[in-house]
């Protein structure tokens, strides 16, 4: 196997890890609160990273401990704000954002990312993008935003607390935006996963002595005793927090930065896919437009360079030709489930949508099926 093929393939699993995390998020805030949640899956991540460190150390010299003795104190400093900044706040902030708009809706504000990034290179560290198509992109991306903010509110969800959800989960990501631009120039220069525990052990002590001197602080920490949301909240800090970083390493070591930050990107596709069948959330023609628009922004600011000539548009037609049926391939592979689902709770055959109310034989008289259940029910029952 080819190391591009490795980096691609450890690009694809970062997202399809961290999007199987963001459903099991998603029920978990149904039980624990935000920063209770952030603070439980960096707990896990730091116990989980100094494990692996020692295996690091003993093969890579960049993760022996003498390399720390090459960075100052205000290097430190950096990272250690930067965790503050990036994990501690932006974290909890998205997962308040996460609790009121869902996974789907989500994952498209998710892909702000990469102009939040060249927006805040800019600011902090004087990095001028070239040319005018990184704003396109960035303009499209935020084009989907706004097309998704018109979405129908989830359930149990007013318009403004599905605006407020939104404006959350974009201020989140301008956040852990400015965490990774301000500690770049460290970042470079120090070994991914010991700039990852500093980070993380940075946020986590903050959210630790904030929960220790605000109001209520037990609420934070009951998270931490075994109990049935365990199921939703371990597996997610293991796959959201632990492997999707492994296998981020893995895909920006192996292959092309640009290949591997699309391939991180289609998140959004493997998100949106297991919302439908898992939390069921709705799928419809808007979040489909929004997802389209959001992802060909996601394209032309990571290829903006290569866009210079026709033949650079051109060289990326597959891209192209994927974004242009991918709407078309989600609708028609999760379109039947969502449709059934709308006939079996309308009281409807789930098979062929005829009005089954009020009548007395167990089978439908249009297609002779008896009553059948959700074709997939939900990931576990709501409180």
């Amino acid at each position: 196997m080819s190391s591009h093929l490795i980096g691609q393939t450890a690009a694809l699993l970062t997202a399809l890890t961290w999007a199987s995390a963001l459903v099991l998020f998603k029920r978990s805030g149904e039980h624990v609160p935000p920063i209770g949640l952030n603070l439980f899956k960096n707990t896990i991540a730091l116990v989980l990273l100094g494990a692996t460190l020692p295996v690091f150390m003993a093969f890579d010299s960049g993760h022996a401990l003498a390399a720390l003795a090459g960075f100052d104190a205000s290097q430190l400093l950096i990272l250690a704000l930067s965790g503050i900044i990036g994990i501690a706040l932006a974290d909890t902030l998205l997962f308040h954002g996460l609790n009121l708009i869902g996974v789907g809706l989500l994952s498209i504000i998710d892909c702000a990312y990469s102009p939040a990034i060249l927006l805040c290179a800019w600011l902090l560290l004087g990095e001028v993008p070239a040319g005018v198509l990184p704003y396109v992109g960035g303009a499209l991306i935020i084009g989907g935003v706004f097309t998704a903010s018109r979405h129908t509110p989830p359930p149990n969800r007013t318009r403004a607390q599905m605006l407020l959800g939104m404006s959350l989960v974009l201020l989140a990501i301008v956040t852990m935006a400015v965490g990774v631009v301000m500690a770049k120039p460290v970042i470079e220069e120090m070994a991914v996963l010991w700039a990852t525990a500093i980070r993380l052990l940075a946020g986590t002590l903050a959210l630790a002595l904030y929960t220790l001197l605000g109001r209520g602080w037990r609420s934070h920490w009951t998270i931490f005793r075994p109990a049935p949301a365990w199921k939703f909240a371990v597996p997610a800090a293991v796959l959201g927090t632990y492997l999707s970083l492994i296998f981020w390493i893995a895909g920006f070591k192996y292959t092309y930065a640009a290949v591997a930050a699309v391939l991180n990107q289609t998140s959004v596709v493997f998100a949106m896919v297991l919302a439908v069948i898992f939390l069921h959330e709705p799928l419809g023609a808007r979040k489909l437009l929004s997802f389209t628009m959001a992802m060909t922004g996601v394209v032309i600011v990571t290829f903006s360079q290569r866009l210079d000539t026709p033949a650079g548009w051109r060289s990326l037609w597959p891209a192209w030709l994927l974004l242009a049926l991918m709407p078309f391939l989600l609708h028609l592979a999760l379109g039947p489930l969502v449709r059934r689902r709308e006939w079996r709770a309308a009281g409807r055959c789930a098979w062929c949508g005829y009005d089954l109310r009020n009548l007395p034989g167990p089978h439908c008289p249009q297609c002779g099926r008896p009553p059948s259940p959700s074709p997939l029910p939900p990931l576990t029952e709501h409180p």
